[in-house]
């Protein structure tokens, strides 16, 4: 499977491209800068010599045009970074990581968007694009610690069922994962501000926890 990972560079994102190529995908590691993106993912790669990694720096319109893609931006940049790429994306799956949060003090909380989420903000500037939200709750250092195992659920929102079912395959790649899909993306707005939830428990418990439900039965 190849991902590529528009606005790659940052902790988010760089985790989740290593725990993915950890996994066996090929990613494509992007940013406006490909030299920050060979940049970034030399350094990920250099990081971890006894793990073969198929991890390639290049443009975020490269990414946008990788089998599917992943919105990995801060917040404030999620619009800007897809301004340009809506003709790379038409017809895809792309996944949204992204939250809208700020801090304050030693508190995290969440800021509501007009659409209610980032996901669905992209979606409404990408109407020819599918996308999905997935892997925002996952602790970023977790996922990036590629010699230590997962056990996590990773709640999947999307209008889309093919979209929805496209994204919980991208999730299973990652051994110890597993996608449930929640709803449409007007759920996305409850996922996203759970995550400054579960980065307050992290603050005060000094922990990397993660969501898992109990209770599903059959596929999810």
């Amino acid at each position: 499977m190849q991902v590529g990972i528009i606005g790659g560079t940052g902790p988010a994102g760089r985790a989740l491209a290593v725990r993915l190529a950890a996994s066996g995908a090929s990613v494509l590691l992007g940013s406006r800068s490909a030299e920050r993106a060979d940049g970034a993912a030399r350094e990920l790669v250099a990081s971890w010599p006894d793990h073969p990694l198929e991890l390639t720096g290049v443009t975020n319109e490269a990414a946008a045009r990788a089998g599917i893609a992943v919105l990995a931006t801060p917040w404030d940049g999620a619009l800007p970074a897809v301004a340009g790429l809506a003709d790379a994306l038409a017809g895809k799956v792309l996944v949204s990581m992204v939250n809208a949060l700020t801090r304050m003090g030693r508190e995290f909380q969440a800021l509501v968007p007009v659409r209610g989420s980032i996901a669905a903000t992209v979606q409404a500037a990408l109407p020819a694009t599918m996308v999905t939200a997935a892997f925002q709750h996952l602790p970023a250092g977790a996922l990036a610690a590629i010699d230590q195992g997962l056990d996590a659920d990773v709640l999947v929102c999307a209008d889309d069922p093919g979209a929805a079912e496209a994204t919980v395959r991208l999730v299973g790649v990652v051994p110890g994962l597993r996608g449930v899909v929640a709803g449409t993306l007007a759920s996305a707005n409850a996922v996203e501000a759970l995550t400054a939830v579960l980065l307050n428990v992290n603050i005060r418990y000094k922990s990397h926890v993660a969501l898992r439900l109990t209770g599903l039965h059959g596929e999810a």
